[in-house]
């Protein structure tokens, strides 16, 4: 039934979204996450794969294979935040993965998942948002800058304990995380 619904609505992923991701080897990071479905509110435990800038799902793990179509995939490099959400969807070990037009929430299995899941999936967006550039990335963790890149666009902040915000330097543009500061 639910393949039905999939098809019917267009919610099987294109393929040329997870084109050259070889995400059945090797993956930057994996495991299981209880994702919301996006029409139809219900929970649903899936198998996770974050591999060169892709978010994937597939029913489990077993479902991964070279001639697999994951269930739905997310290019990182489209998202604006990730963070805890544990007071918007009331449940423990929540997190939310937001883009320009919608919101994601997931259920990790424990709190350092959870905590793993937004270090991972923010550190690739970091690595794979168009318009960051390196020279305007500091993880206030460690309190240090990566190397310099000519081109200058949006700052980064990393802070892991409350997830990572991004944030627009354009003059058109506001912030989109008013509580951070730009670095000048």
């Amino acid at each position: 039934m639910e393949n039905l619904w999939r098809a019917a609505t267009g919610q099987d992923p294109n393929p040329d979204n997870y084109k050259g991701v070889e995400f059945w080897a090797n993956p930057e990071r994996a495991g299981w996450l209880t994702k919301q479905g996006d029409y139809i509110k219900t929970w649903r435990r899936r198998w996770f794969i974050l591999k060169q800038g892709k978010l994937l799902w597939f029913k489990d793990p077993a479902s991964v294979s070279r001639r697999s179509a994951p269930r739905g995939v997310v290019s990182v490099g489209q998202c604006l935040t990730v963070k805890g959400a544990e007071d918007i969807v009331n449940k423990a070990f929540a997190f939310e993965l937001s883009t320009r037009d919608s919101t994601m929430y997931f259920i990790a299995d424990t709190e350092k998942e959870k905590e793993d899941w937004i270090n991972s999936i923010g550190r690739s967006i970091v690595q794979h948002s168009r318009s960051v550039t390196d020279s305007e990335v500091v993880d206030y963790d460690s309190k240090s800058r990566l190397p310099t890149n000519p081109k200058v666009e949006r700052r980064v902040a990393l802070l892991p304990a409350s997830g990572f915000h991004f944030l627009s330097t354009a003059r058109s543009s506001p912030c989109r995380q008013a509580k951070l500061k730009l670095k000048q």
